[in-house]
């Protein structure tokens, strides 16, 4: 979305919402950083902003991610109020802060969402665009880069992995594991109350 001439459906509020870069982004980065450091988030500050407050719409029907194309020969100028990128401050529910940068208008980004976590002895960092390496950061020492290796997990991170150390697990295999951990908790429990409460993210 780094053009005024990038447009789809995202870009209105009557169609997508109020929020846009936020929350088409920044939730899912939102419930990572909880589930990873086990804190809710209990306080935000932020400040968004519109990049372009006028888009072009092109004629006809909209086609997200069809890469280069034609442009369509009949563009309509729309006023847009949705956020193209934002800052959020973070406080978390044992005093930690953090900060959340998000924007649909950076350039040779397309799906990139990373974290840098900098504890009290050690620092780590993991970015979606390199899913099977995490960098572990040290003070006195090397700094290291670990790679996804399922001999090295727990027993609760090995059973949601496929592939042995050294082939790349991704993106989609992530809704595989899901759906996996899912109906094994039906088959192996009642599916009631106590199904629902474990995978809901309220």
């Amino acid at each position: 979305m780094l053009l005024d001439t990038d447009f789809n459906w995202r870009v209105l509020a009557e169609e997508g919402g109020e929020l846009r870069a936020v929350a088409d982004i920044g939730t899912h980065w939102l419930d990572l950083i909880q589930f990873i450091s086990g804190q809710r988030i209990v306080a935000v500050c932020a400040d968004l902003r519109t990049v372009h407050t006028t888009r072009l719409r092109p004629g006809g029907s909209i086609k997200t991610f069809t890469g280069k194309q034609d442009r369509p020969p009949t563009t309509a100028s729309v006023n847009i109020d949705t956020d193209d990128c934002g800052t959020v401050m973070l406080r978390f529910e044992n005093g930690a802060n953090g900060c959340l940068w998000v924007s649909q208008t950076t350039a040779g980004r397309k799906n990139c969402l990373r974290f840098e976590i900098a504890g009290s002895y050690q620092a780590f960092a993991w970015n979606s665009e390199t899913p099977n390496e995490l960098w572990i950061g040290h003070r006195d020492r090397a700094n290291e880069s670990l790679i996804r290796d399922p001999s090295l997990m727990s027993e609760s991170a090995s059973k949601i992995t496929n592939y042995p150390g050294g082939h790349n697990e991704g993106f989609p295999d992530s809704f595989k594991q899901l759906f996996r951990s899912f109906y094994n908790y039906i088959a192996n429990h009642d599916g009631g109350a106590s199904c629902h409460k474990r995978f809901s993210t309220a």
